[in-house]
């Protein structure tokens, strides 16, 4: 595996190309009733200066939940991120759904068939990572990590297409911060346990 600092280089590098992107905001951001500017625990602040999320405003708003900041350790902090990015998953899904409803192109509904399959992949992963996250970080990480060229090539299908549908490129864009936010924390549990996996 590679060293903890190549990772953070390559998700970092990973995340800047998403995050200059000039997509609107208004997509399917977290649901948090909380100030940004709350006292987040230690737990989370180790994460986004992690350098897993560049978009520390998206990360302190998704996790400002009062349940995770009551986390007590980084196994509970990265089984309530996965079931963020399930929940962030399963909201996207929908709006696909919605999409595809309404009449398009053949090469529209390809281009939104393929990306509901990338978001049932991400929900099962998510799913599956959050109730196997104890047993095995390590095997878990690359669990998450491939979540991300799934959105990717949706991402890229919606492009091709030429889909005008900004709502959707945005809530691509949030899932890769899940994304990248469940990648660091199943590395930090892989170091904090490295005998054990």
């Amino acid at each position: 595996m590679a060293p903890p600092n190549q990772l953070c280089l390559v998700l970092v590098i990973f995340l800047s190309v998403f995050s200059l992107s000039s997509l609107s905001t208004s997509a399917i951001i977290p649901k948090a009733n909380v100030s940004l500017s709350i006292p987040s625990s230690q737990l989370v602040e180790n994460l986004y200066n992690g350098k897993a999320t560049q978009n520390r405003r998206f990360c302190l708003k998704a996790l400002s939940t009062p349940e995770i900041i009551a986390a007590m350790d980084t196994t509970q902090l990265g089984t309530l991120i996965m079931k963020l990015g399930e929940a962030n998953a399963k909201e996207t899904l929908n709006v696909y759904n919605e999409i595809i409803k309404k009449p398009g192109s053949p090469q529209d509904l390809k281009a939104l068939n393929c990306c509901v399959e990338a978001y049932k992949y991400a929900i099962l992963s998510f799913e599956m990572v959050s109730s196997e996250l104890v047993e095995d970080p390590q095997t878990e990480n690359y669990d998450v990590a491939v979540i991300g060229p799934e959105i990717a090539n949706c991402e890229k299908e919606l492009i091709n297409a030429k889909v005008q549908a900004p709502r959707l490129l945005a809530g691509n864009r949030f899932m890769k911060y899940y994304v990248s936010m469940g990648y660091e924390i199943t590395s930090t549990l892989e170091l904090e346990n490295p005998n054990e996996y």
